[in-house]
Protein backbone atom coordinates (compact mmCIF):
# COMPACT_ATOMS: atom_id res chain seq x y z
CA UNK A 1 0.00 0.00 0.00
CA UNK A 2 1.34 3.40 -0.90
CA UNK A 3 1.61 5.93 1.89
CA UNK A 4 -0.34 8.50 -0.13
CA UNK A 5 -3.45 6.35 -0.44
CA UNK A 6 -6.39 6.87 1.89
CA UNK A 7 -7.36 3.75 3.85
CA UNK A 8 -10.97 4.99 3.88
CA UNK A 9 -10.97 4.36 0.11
CA UNK A 10 -10.85 0.76 -1.07
CA UNK A 11 -11.08 -0.56 -4.61
CA UNK A 12 -12.07 -4.23 -4.80
CA UNK A 13 -10.96 -4.99 -8.30
CA UNK A 14 -11.37 -7.55 -11.05
CA UNK A 15 -13.93 -10.00 -9.65
CA UNK A 16 -14.96 -12.79 -12.00
CA UNK A 17 -18.55 -12.13 -10.94
CA UNK A 18 -20.05 -9.37 -8.82
CA UNK A 19 -23.54 -10.38 -7.67
CA UNK A 20 -25.12 -6.98 -7.17
CA UNK A 21 -28.70 -8.13 -6.39
CA UNK A 22 -29.91 -4.83 -7.86
CA UNK A 23 -33.63 -4.79 -8.48
CA UNK A 24 -36.94 -3.11 -7.88
CA UNK A 25 -37.92 -1.95 -4.43
CA UNK A 26 -39.55 -4.57 -2.26
CA UNK A 27 -38.83 -8.22 -1.49
CA UNK A 28 -37.98 -10.35 -4.51
CA UNK A 29 -40.57 -12.88 -5.63
CA UNK A 30 -41.42 -14.96 -8.69
CA UNK A 31 -38.88 -14.61 -11.48
CA UNK A 32 -37.32 -11.68 -9.60
CA UNK A 33 -36.04 -14.13 -7.01
CA UNK A 34 -33.57 -15.48 -9.58
CA UNK A 35 -32.26 -12.11 -10.79
CA UNK A 36 -28.76 -11.58 -9.37
CA UNK A 37 -27.81 -8.79 -11.82
CA UNK A 38 -24.26 -10.03 -12.26
CA UNK A 39 -21.38 -7.85 -13.42
CA UNK A 40 -18.66 -9.92 -15.07
CA UNK A 41 -15.13 -8.62 -14.45
CA UNK A 42 -16.56 -6.23 -11.91
CA UNK A 43 -15.14 -3.90 -9.30
CA UNK A 44 -16.43 -1.96 -6.29
CA UNK A 45 -15.26 1.33 -4.81
CA UNK A 46 -15.80 1.79 -1.08
CA UNK A 47 -15.45 5.05 0.84
CA UNK A 48 -15.93 5.37 4.59
CA UNK A 49 -17.79 2.08 4.75
CA UNK A 50 -20.25 2.88 1.97
CA UNK A 51 -20.35 1.68 -1.63
CA UNK A 52 -19.62 4.60 -3.94
CA UNK A 53 -19.44 2.82 -7.30
CA UNK A 54 -20.18 -0.71 -8.51
CA UNK A 55 -19.53 -1.61 -12.13
CA UNK A 56 -17.20 -2.99 -14.78
CA UNK A 57 -13.53 -2.95 -13.83
CA UNK A 58 -12.52 -0.97 -16.94
CA UNK A 59 -14.79 1.90 -15.93
CA UNK A 60 -14.03 1.97 -12.22
CA UNK A 61 -10.25 1.72 -12.46
CA UNK A 62 -10.21 4.90 -14.55
CA UNK A 63 -12.12 6.98 -12.00
CA UNK A 64 -10.08 9.72 -10.34
CA UNK A 65 -11.27 8.59 -6.94
CA UNK A 66 -10.09 5.05 -7.60
CA UNK A 67 -6.54 6.29 -8.13
CA UNK A 68 -6.41 7.25 -4.45
CA UNK A 69 -7.78 3.94 -3.17
CA UNK A 70 -6.11 0.94 -1.58
CA UNK A 71 -6.53 -1.87 -4.09
CA UNK A 72 -7.78 -5.33 -3.12
CA UNK A 73 -7.65 -8.04 -5.78
CA UNK A 74 -10.73 -10.19 -6.32
CA UNK A 75 -9.42 -11.65 -9.58
CA UNK A 76 -10.99 -15.04 -10.35
CA UNK A 77 -13.37 -14.82 -7.41
CA UNK A 78 -17.03 -14.06 -6.75
CA UNK A 79 -18.05 -10.96 -4.78
CA UNK A 80 -21.54 -10.90 -3.29
CA UNK A 81 -23.52 -9.23 -0.48
CA UNK A 82 -22.92 -10.57 3.01
CA UNK A 83 -25.43 -13.13 4.21
CA UNK A 84 -28.35 -11.87 6.31
CA UNK A 85 -29.22 -14.58 8.84
CA UNK A 86 -32.74 -13.49 9.79
CA UNK A 87 -33.70 -16.26 12.25
CA UNK A 88 -31.47 -17.57 15.07
CA UNK A 89 -31.71 -18.62 18.70
CA UNK A 90 -28.24 -17.44 19.63
CA UNK A 91 -28.35 -18.08 23.38
CA UNK A 92 -30.97 -20.77 23.95
CA UNK A 93 -30.40 -23.38 25.25
CA UNK A 94 -27.74 -21.56 27.27
CA UNK A 95 -24.07 -22.60 27.26
CA UNK A 96 -23.37 -25.75 29.23
CA UNK A 97 -27.06 -26.66 29.33
CA UNK A 98 -29.04 -29.17 27.32
CA UNK A 99 -32.31 -27.93 28.77
CA UNK A 100 -35.26 -28.56 26.49
CA UNK A 101 -38.04 -27.17 28.71
CA UNK A 102 -38.65 -23.42 28.57
CA UNK A 103 -38.73 -22.97 32.32
CA UNK A 104 -35.57 -25.01 32.82
CA UNK A 105 -33.72 -23.00 30.18
CA UNK A 106 -34.86 -19.73 31.75
CA UNK A 107 -33.71 -20.91 35.16
CA UNK A 108 -30.28 -21.66 33.75
CA UNK A 109 -30.07 -18.24 32.08
CA UNK A 110 -30.74 -16.57 35.42
CA UNK A 111 -27.83 -18.39 37.05
CA UNK A 112 -25.27 -17.57 34.34
CA UNK A 113 -23.46 -14.25 34.44
CA UNK A 114 -24.08 -11.78 31.67
CA UNK A 115 -20.35 -11.81 30.89
CA UNK A 116 -20.36 -15.56 30.32
CA UNK A 117 -23.40 -15.30 28.07
CA UNK A 118 -21.78 -12.51 26.08
CA UNK A 119 -18.54 -14.47 25.70
CA UNK A 120 -20.40 -17.49 24.36
CA UNK A 121 -22.53 -15.38 22.01
CA UNK A 122 -19.44 -13.60 20.70
CA UNK A 123 -17.84 -16.96 19.83
CA UNK A 124 -20.90 -17.85 17.75
CA UNK A 125 -21.10 -14.44 16.07
CA UNK A 126 -17.41 -14.45 15.14
CA UNK A 127 -17.80 -17.93 13.64
CA UNK A 128 -20.75 -16.63 11.62
CA UNK A 129 -18.59 -13.77 10.33
CA UNK A 130 -15.90 -16.21 9.21
CA UNK A 131 -18.56 -18.05 7.20
CA UNK A 132 -19.92 -14.93 5.54
CA UNK A 133 -22.77 -13.64 7.71
CA UNK A 134 -22.68 -9.86 8.16
CA UNK A 135 -26.03 -9.31 9.91
CA UNK A 136 -27.76 -11.70 12.28
CA UNK A 137 -31.10 -11.71 14.08
CA UNK A 138 -31.22 -13.26 17.57
CA UNK A 139 -34.27 -14.19 19.64
CA UNK A 140 -35.01 -14.51 23.32
CA UNK A 141 -37.60 -17.19 24.19
CA UNK A 142 -37.39 -17.83 27.94
CA UNK A 143 -41.15 -17.95 28.35
CA UNK A 144 -42.85 -15.80 30.99
CA UNK A 145 -39.58 -15.08 32.86
CA UNK A 146 -38.90 -11.36 32.67
CA UNK A 147 -35.52 -11.59 34.41
CA UNK A 148 -34.09 -14.13 31.97
CA UNK A 149 -35.59 -12.33 28.97
CA UNK A 150 -34.11 -9.00 30.04
CA UNK A 151 -30.69 -10.55 30.61
CA UNK A 152 -30.61 -11.95 27.08
CA UNK A 153 -31.76 -8.65 25.58
CA UNK A 154 -29.00 -6.77 27.42
CA UNK A 155 -26.40 -9.25 26.17
CA UNK A 156 -27.66 -8.87 22.61
CA UNK A 157 -27.47 -5.08 22.94
CA UNK A 158 -23.80 -5.39 23.95
CA UNK A 159 -23.03 -7.32 20.74
CA UNK A 160 -24.24 -4.75 18.21
CA UNK A 161 -21.62 -4.03 15.51
CA UNK A 162 -19.05 -6.13 17.40
CA UNK A 163 -18.27 -7.36 14.76
CA UNK A 164 -21.71 -7.83 13.14
CA UNK A 165 -25.03 -6.07 13.31
CA UNK A 166 -27.15 -8.08 15.77
CA UNK A 167 -30.92 -7.49 15.50
CA UNK A 168 -32.70 -8.43 18.73
CA UNK A 169 -36.14 -10.07 18.79
CA UNK A 170 -38.33 -10.69 21.80
CA UNK A 171 -39.84 -14.14 21.28
CA UNK A 172 -43.04 -14.91 23.18
CA UNK A 173 -42.81 -18.62 23.84
CA UNK A 174 -45.11 -19.93 26.54
CA UNK A 175 -44.83 -23.22 28.42
CA UNK A 176 -47.67 -25.76 28.19
CA UNK A 177 -50.80 -24.73 30.05
CA UNK A 178 -52.84 -21.58 30.34
CA UNK A 179 -50.82 -18.39 29.73
CA UNK A 180 -52.29 -16.81 32.85
CA UNK A 181 -51.65 -19.56 35.40
CA UNK A 182 -47.86 -19.46 35.71
CA UNK A 183 -46.65 -17.84 38.97
CA UNK A 184 -43.58 -16.52 37.12
CA UNK A 185 -45.86 -14.08 35.32
CA UNK A 186 -46.48 -12.25 38.60
CA UNK A 187 -50.17 -11.64 38.11
CA UNK A 188 -50.91 -13.08 34.70
CA UNK A 189 -49.78 -13.01 31.11
CA UNK A 190 -51.04 -9.44 30.65
CA UNK A 191 -47.73 -8.08 31.97
CA UNK A 192 -46.04 -9.02 28.71
CA UNK A 193 -48.20 -6.61 26.72
CA UNK A 194 -48.83 -3.96 29.37
CA UNK A 195 -45.36 -3.78 30.93
CA UNK A 196 -42.63 -5.71 29.17
CA UNK A 197 -43.19 -4.79 25.53
CA UNK A 198 -43.43 -1.04 26.32
CA UNK A 199 -40.27 -1.27 28.43
CA UNK A 200 -38.12 -3.00 25.82
CA UNK A 201 -39.48 -0.68 23.14
CA UNK A 202 -38.68 2.47 25.11
CA UNK A 203 -35.18 1.17 25.87
CA UNK A 204 -34.70 0.05 22.25
CA UNK A 205 -33.71 -3.43 23.35
CA UNK A 206 -35.66 -5.19 20.60
CA UNK A 207 -36.67 -4.36 17.06
CA UNK A 208 -39.11 -7.25 16.64
CA UNK A 209 -41.81 -9.05 18.59
CA UNK A 210 -42.11 -12.73 17.64
CA UNK A 211 -44.50 -15.41 18.83
CA UNK A 212 -44.27 -19.19 18.78
CA UNK A 213 -47.78 -19.88 17.50
CA UNK A 214 -49.56 -22.95 18.89
CA UNK A 215 -52.65 -23.65 16.86
CA UNK A 216 -54.22 -26.13 19.29
CA UNK A 217 -53.43 -24.42 22.58
CA UNK A 218 -56.50 -22.20 22.79
CA UNK A 219 -54.21 -19.16 22.90
CA UNK A 220 -54.96 -17.72 19.47
CA UNK A 221 -56.84 -14.69 20.82
CA UNK A 222 -54.00 -14.03 23.26
CA UNK A 223 -51.41 -14.19 20.46
CA UNK A 224 -53.45 -11.89 18.21
CA UNK A 225 -53.74 -9.31 20.99
CA UNK A 226 -49.98 -9.55 21.62
CA UNK A 227 -49.32 -8.82 17.93
CA UNK A 228 -51.76 -5.91 18.02
CA UNK A 229 -49.99 -4.35 21.00
CA UNK A 230 -46.58 -4.87 19.42
CA UNK A 231 -47.77 -3.12 16.25
CA UNK A 232 -49.22 -0.22 18.24
CA UNK A 233 -45.89 0.22 20.01
CA UNK A 234 -44.01 0.35 16.72
CA UNK A 235 -42.33 -3.06 17.06
CA UNK A 236 -42.09 -5.06 13.85
CA UNK A 237 -43.67 -8.52 13.99
CA UNK A 238 -42.59 -12.08 13.23
CA UNK A 239 -44.24 -15.48 13.75
CA UNK A 240 -43.02 -19.03 14.25
CA UNK A 241 -45.24 -21.45 12.32
CA UNK A 242 -43.73 -24.91 12.57
CA UNK A 243 -46.88 -26.75 13.57
CA UNK A 244 -48.84 -29.19 11.39
CA UNK A 245 -51.58 -26.64 10.60
CA UNK A 246 -50.07 -23.18 10.05
CA UNK A 247 -53.10 -21.56 8.37
CA UNK A 248 -54.20 -19.57 11.45
CA UNK A 249 -50.64 -18.34 12.07
CA UNK A 250 -50.31 -17.27 8.43
CA UNK A 251 -53.61 -15.39 8.58
CA UNK A 252 -52.54 -13.63 11.80
CA UNK A 253 -49.14 -12.74 10.30
CA UNK A 254 -50.72 -11.20 7.22
CA UNK A 255 -53.39 -9.39 9.25
CA UNK A 256 -50.76 -7.84 11.54
CA UNK A 257 -48.46 -6.88 8.67
CA UNK A 258 -45.69 -9.12 9.96
CA UNK A 259 -42.29 -8.82 8.30
CA UNK A 260 -41.96 -12.60 8.16
CA UNK A 261 -43.50 -15.89 9.09
CA UNK A 262 -40.90 -18.59 9.66
CA UNK A 263 -40.51 -22.39 9.38
CA UNK A 264 -43.64 -23.37 7.37
CA UNK A 265 -42.60 -27.00 7.02
CA UNK A 266 -46.28 -27.98 6.86
CA UNK A 267 -47.54 -25.22 4.57
CA UNK A 268 -50.07 -26.26 1.94
CA UNK A 269 -50.71 -24.94 -1.56
CA UNK A 270 -53.59 -22.87 -0.14
CA UNK A 271 -51.25 -21.41 2.49
CA UNK A 272 -48.75 -20.56 -0.24
CA UNK A 273 -51.44 -18.73 -2.21
CA UNK A 274 -52.20 -16.55 0.81
CA UNK A 275 -48.53 -15.72 1.25
CA UNK A 276 -48.20 -14.98 -2.45
CA UNK A 277 -50.80 -12.23 -2.13
CA UNK A 278 -49.16 -10.68 0.95
CA UNK A 279 -46.10 -8.62 1.77
CA UNK A 280 -45.00 -11.05 4.47
CA UNK A 281 -41.79 -12.96 3.78
CA UNK A 282 -41.80 -16.75 4.14
CA UNK A 283 -38.51 -17.47 5.91
CA UNK A 284 -37.55 -21.12 5.43
CA UNK A 285 -35.10 -22.98 7.66
CA UNK A 286 -33.69 -26.08 5.93
CA UNK A 287 -31.04 -26.72 8.59
CA UNK A 288 -33.78 -27.26 11.19
CA UNK A 289 -35.22 -30.04 9.04
CA UNK A 290 -31.77 -31.46 8.31
CA UNK A 291 -30.90 -31.80 12.00
CA UNK A 292 -34.31 -33.06 13.12
CA UNK A 293 -34.79 -35.44 10.21
CA UNK A 294 -38.20 -33.87 9.66
CA UNK A 295 -39.95 -32.60 6.56
CA UNK A 296 -38.69 -29.61 4.59
CA UNK A 297 -40.82 -26.60 3.79
CA UNK A 298 -42.35 -26.78 0.28
CA UNK A 299 -40.16 -24.02 -1.12
CA UNK A 300 -41.05 -24.64 -4.75
CA UNK A 301 -44.79 -24.43 -4.03
CA UNK A 302 -44.35 -21.24 -2.03
CA UNK A 303 -42.14 -19.58 -4.66
CA UNK A 304 -44.40 -20.58 -7.55
CA UNK A 305 -47.35 -19.06 -5.70
CA UNK A 306 -45.57 -15.70 -5.85
CA UNK A 307 -44.48 -15.43 -2.24
CA UNK A 308 -41.26 -13.69 -1.20
CA UNK A 309 -38.95 -16.31 0.32
CA UNK A 310 -36.11 -15.83 2.78
CA UNK A 311 -33.59 -18.31 4.15
CA UNK A 312 -31.94 -18.46 7.58
CA UNK A 313 -30.04 -20.94 9.76
CA UNK A 314 -32.38 -21.30 12.76
CA UNK A 315 -29.08 -21.56 14.68
CA UNK A 316 -29.62 -23.04 18.12
CA UNK A 317 -26.62 -24.21 20.19
CA UNK A 318 -27.99 -27.73 20.56
CA UNK A 319 -30.97 -28.42 18.30
CA UNK A 320 -29.72 -26.71 15.12
CA UNK A 321 -25.99 -26.15 15.66
CA UNK A 322 -25.35 -24.72 12.18
CA UNK A 323 -24.12 -21.16 11.84
CA UNK A 324 -22.99 -21.35 8.22
CA UNK A 325 -25.35 -19.71 5.72
CA UNK A 326 -23.46 -21.44 2.90
CA UNK A 327 -24.86 -24.73 4.23
CA UNK A 328 -28.34 -23.19 4.17
CA UNK A 329 -27.94 -22.28 0.49
CA UNK A 330 -26.76 -25.81 -0.30
CA UNK A 331 -29.66 -27.50 1.50
CA UNK A 332 -32.19 -25.13 -0.04
CA UNK A 333 -31.00 -26.24 -3.47
CA UNK A 334 -30.53 -29.99 -2.96
CA UNK A 335 -33.43 -30.64 -0.54
CA UNK A 336 -35.98 -27.92 -1.30
CA UNK A 337 -35.74 -27.49 -5.05
CA UNK A 338 -34.51 -23.90 -5.12
CA UNK A 339 -32.03 -22.72 -7.73
CA UNK A 340 -28.67 -21.28 -6.59
CA UNK A 341 -29.76 -17.80 -7.68
CA UNK A 342 -33.04 -18.04 -5.75
CA UNK A 343 -31.27 -19.29 -2.64
CA UNK A 344 -28.69 -16.50 -2.73
CA UNK A 345 -31.40 -13.87 -3.13
CA UNK A 346 -33.38 -15.39 -0.26
CA UNK A 347 -30.27 -15.39 1.96
CA UNK A 348 -29.31 -11.77 1.23
CA UNK A 349 -31.73 -9.10 0.02
CA UNK A 350 -34.90 -10.91 1.15
CA UNK A 351 -33.29 -11.57 4.52
CA UNK A 352 -32.65 -7.84 4.73
CA UNK A 353 -36.32 -7.15 4.02
CA UNK A 354 -37.26 -9.66 6.71
CA UNK A 355 -35.23 -7.56 9.15
CA UNK A 356 -36.37 -4.17 7.90
CA UNK A 357 -32.89 -3.07 6.79
CA UNK A 358 -33.00 -3.50 3.00
CA UNK A 359 -32.56 0.24 2.53
CA UNK A 360 -28.90 -0.14 3.53
CA UNK A 361 -28.08 -3.87 3.31
CA UNK A 362 -28.63 -6.98 1.19
CA UNK A 363 -27.38 -5.78 -2.22
CA UNK A 364 -24.29 -4.14 -3.67
CA UNK A 365 -25.48 -0.72 -4.82
CA UNK A 366 -24.09 2.80 -4.44
CA UNK A 367 -25.23 4.34 -1.18
CA UNK A 368 -25.57 1.04 0.67
CA UNK A 369 -23.18 -0.17 3.35
CA UNK A 370 -20.17 -2.14 2.16
CA UNK A 371 -21.18 -5.48 3.69
CA UNK A 372 -19.81 -8.07 1.29
CA UNK A 373 -17.96 -11.32 0.73
CA UNK A 374 -15.12 -12.37 -1.52
CA UNK A 375 -15.52 -16.08 -2.23
CA UNK A 376 -13.02 -18.70 -3.34
CA UNK A 377 -15.15 -19.71 -6.31
CA UNK A 378 -15.31 -18.48 -9.90
CA UNK A 379 -19.06 -18.99 -10.40
CA UNK A 380 -21.86 -18.38 -7.89
CA UNK A 381 -23.49 -21.73 -8.70
CA UNK A 382 -20.64 -23.50 -6.94
CA UNK A 383 -22.23 -22.43 -3.64
CA UNK A 384 -24.92 -25.05 -4.21
CA UNK A 385 -22.40 -27.87 -4.71
CA UNK A 386 -20.26 -27.45 -1.59
CA UNK A 387 -21.34 -28.61 1.85
CA UNK A 388 -19.24 -28.23 4.98
CA UNK A 389 -16.52 -26.22 3.22
CA UNK A 390 -15.96 -22.57 4.02
CA UNK A 391 -15.71 -20.79 0.68
CA UNK A 392 -15.20 -17.34 2.18
CA UNK A 393 -11.90 -15.70 1.30
CA UNK A 394 -12.76 -12.52 3.21
CA UNK A 395 -15.69 -10.81 4.89
CA UNK A 396 -16.17 -7.04 4.83
CA UNK A 397 -18.45 -5.25 7.27
CA UNK A 398 -19.10 -1.52 6.87
CA UNK A 399 -16.03 -1.19 4.68
CA UNK A 400 -13.65 -3.03 7.01
CA UNK A 401 -12.32 -6.52 6.50
CA UNK A 402 -13.31 -8.36 9.66
CA UNK A 403 -12.15 -11.77 8.42
CA UNK A 404 -9.52 -12.92 5.96
CA UNK A 405 -8.42 -16.50 5.48
CA UNK A 406 -4.83 -17.09 6.42
CA UNK A 407 -2.09 -19.57 5.70
CA UNK A 408 -1.95 -22.99 7.30
CA UNK A 409 1.50 -23.05 8.89
CA UNK A 410 3.29 -24.35 11.94
CA UNK A 411 3.83 -21.86 14.73
CA UNK A 412 6.97 -21.92 16.86
CA UNK A 413 6.34 -22.70 20.52
CA UNK A 414 7.77 -19.33 21.51
CA UNK A 415 4.92 -17.60 19.65
CA UNK A 416 2.18 -19.47 21.51
CA UNK A 417 0.37 -17.64 24.24
CA UNK A 418 0.09 -19.52 27.55
CA UNK A 419 -3.40 -20.55 28.59
CA UNK A 420 -3.01 -19.13 32.09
Amino acid sequence: MGGSKHTSLILIRGARQVLTLRGSNGPRRGSGLAELNIIHDGSLLVRDGVLVEVGPTRRLENLALAQKAVEVSAVGRVVMPGFIDSHTHLLLPPPGSFATEITEGARTIRTITGMRLETRARIYVEAMARHGTTTVEAKTGCGPDRSAEMKILRVLASLKQKPLDVVATFLLRLPPGDPYDDPETSGGGDWISTEFLPKIRSRRLAAFADVAWEEQSGRAAYFVEYLRVAKALGLQRKLHADGPAPAAAIAAAIESGAASIDHLEHATAADAELLGRSGTIATLLPCASFHSGGRYAPARTIIDAGAAVGLATNFNPHHTPTLNMQAVVHLACVRMGMTPAEAITAATINGAYALGCADKLGSLEPGKLADLLILNISDYRELAHHFGTNLVHSTMKRGEFIYEEGPVAARPARDLRPAW
